[in-house]
């Protein structure tokens, strides 16, 4: 097939035509089939486009994503763009749109997954420049928030700073308590944390190593309420579930110089730390108990509940006169097993030297403890309703001969049935008042 140009000028719309149908030509022999075309022009001046098949004479131009000047007898792929440029009177040739594509995804493609190893090196060059001004400027920060270590050693000395072991602060705190020089003040403070450190077990007993414990016994005997206040606390804390400070307590006369302040004119506040005191060291320590009972610890601390009218102490020595009653009895239910062990068997034999409850009978704890029933606190009630349920064994034929008890029981039924059932209409907890009730009923059946 051959098209000729005309030699004179030709209309543009002839000229369109021309380049439209070299277009559809090419494209229509490209997809029939894979061999090259060639685009000749002949002796007569004539353009031609022919197909070369597989083999032929003509050279064969690779075409590119640019246009590319063709010359007569070279050949293109099939698929390729072939135009007349109307300025230049050439033919030039590039890529078909379909080579095109393809071109560009694979581009795409290798530039997501590939790397020049040219690219790499710059990029890593690129990297370095940006760390190093970074880096240096990092440095700098961090080392403008610490100090160096030889300026804080140099401060340190200066300041004459000193890390101390506890036994070391308590060596100190004890040469500055007996210094003649340190007043009221400095001695309230030298207590103060002296009972801070003696809650550790170890440090409550370095400090009678020391001979610690010996000085706050004997600022029992100050002058000063304060003074007594704060050695009572610190006695109370060191021997508080530390048998071998409770010995050396014992040892030292403090049982004895604690019961002579509840015995004496004392501020209410002197006394609660006193209670504190004598209720530490004797838990857990029958021969304690044994010598409070013998030196009328139960008649002190019965003209002590008559006279707090308060109801503040009262409720500490019902507390303390409760669990003393308590720890006894589990003792002794522990004694029934019979493959205790020797030490065991040993405080079960030290407990059954303290007779508890035959003293409190004897000093009329019995009609005593019932009158913290008539108190408004529930703690208060609830102590007393505990401790009377512990004396029932020994108190119960003065409980039934008690002229108010059994009303008073009753009336307290009432209270807290009526409570329990406003907690439950308004939908809240109930359980301390439904324990209330099992305690009072208990006791009810006591009496019966």
């Amino acid at each position: 097939m051959q098209l000729v140009p005309s030699r004179s000028a030709a209309p543009l719309s002839s000229l369109a035509l021309f380049l439209l149908l070299c277009c559809h030509m090419t494209s229509t022999l490209s997809q029939k089939s894979g061999s090259a075309l060639a685009v000749v022009e002949n002796t007569e001046g004539e353009v031609e486009v022919t197909d070369v098949g597989d083999e032929g004479d003509f050279e064969v131009v690779q075409p590119t994503e640019e246009w590319q000047t063709l010359k007569p007898g070279q050949a293109v792929p099939a698929g390729s763009h072939v135009r007349l440029n109307l300025q230049t009177g050439q033919r030039e040739v590039r890529l078909g749109e379909e080579q095109l594509k393809y071109l560009d995804q694979e581009h795409r493609e290798t530039e997501e997954t590939s790397i020049s190893p040219e690219e790499l090196k710059r990029v890593m060059k690129k990297i370095k420049e940006d760390i190093k001004p970074e880096s240096a400027e990092h440095q700098d920060s961090v080392a403008s928030r610490f100090r160096p270590m030889e300026e804080l050693k140099r401060e340190m000395d200066e300041l004459d700073l000193l890390v101390q072991t506890d036994d070391q602060i308590m060596r100190r705190l004890l040469e500055q308590f007996n210094s003649s020089s340190s007043t009221t003040e400095q001695r309230l403070s030298i207590l103060l944390e002296l009972e801070y450190l003696v809650h550790q077990v170890d440090n409550a007993q370095n400090l009678c190593s020391m001979g610690g414990l010996q000085l706050v016994v004997e600022t029992l005997n100050s002058s000063d309420f304060r003074l007594q206040e704060s050695s009572a606390f610190v006695l109370g804390s060191a021997v508080s579930s530390n048998p071998e400070v409770q010995v050396k307590a014992m040892e030292g006369g403090a049982l004895q110089t604690l019961l002579t302040m509840l015995a004496t004119d004392q501020p209410l506040w002197v006394k609660k730390k006193v209670l504190f005191a004598v209720a530490s060291l004797l838990r857990n320590f029958p021969f304690a108990q044994r010598h409070f009972l013998s030196r009328g610890g139960l008649q002190v601390l019965s003209e002590l509940f008559r006279g707090d009218r308060g109801g503040v102490l009262r409720t500490r020595i019902v507390t303390m006169l409760y669990d003393m009653i308590s720890e006894k009895e589990l003792i002794s239910q522990a004694g029934l097993d019979p493959g205790l062990h020797a030490s065991h068997q040993e405080l079960l034999r030290q407990y059954s030297l303290v007779s508890l409850r035959e003293g409190l009978l004897e000093e009329g704890w019995c009609s005593l403890i019932p009158e913290l029933l008539d108190s408004t606190e529930h703690d208060f009630r609830e102590k007393a309703l505990r401790a009377m349920l512990a004396l029932a064994p020994v108190c119960v034929d003065q409980y039934r001969s008690h002229s108010s008890l059994k009303a008073s029981l009753l009336l307290l039924r009432e209270q807290y049935q009526d409570m329990i059932q406003s907690q439950m209409i308004l939908g809240e907890e109930n359980e301390y008042f439904e324990e209330m009730m099992d305690l009072i009923n208990a006791l009810h059946v006591k009496l019966r």
